[in-house]
């Protein structure tokens, strides 16, 4: 298992999964090739913000996507079906 960095983008991490081997999906350019695999996801957040990110990580940990959400719940329920190939058990980060 690979762990986050404490911050990704500056924003602290509170919650991570990792894939594993195979990566939870891919994301594509317009053409249908592979721009990147996501191995990695990250809940994370700024501690004078209420707003949540969900950052969808390459297997270093580099951003590749983002969005941002309400609540942990929130970010957690509304991952993209294209990252579902692989379930991701969520860990707190610590």
């Amino acid at each position: 298992m690979s762990k986050p960095p404490k911050e990704i983008d500056g924003v602290k991490v509170l919650e991570w999964a990792w894939s594993g081997d195979k990566p939870f999906g891919v994301l594509r350019y317009e053409s249908g090739e592979v721009a990147s695999e996501i191995f990695g996801l990250a809940i994370c957040k700024h501690d004078d913000s209420d707003i949540v990110y969900r950052f969808s990580c390459d297997a270093s940990w580099e951003t590749e996507q983002d969005s941002d959400y309400s609540s942990v719940a929130e970010a957690k329920e509304n991952l993209p079906e294209q990252y579902q190939k692989i379930k991701a058990y969520w860990q707190k980060y610590g």
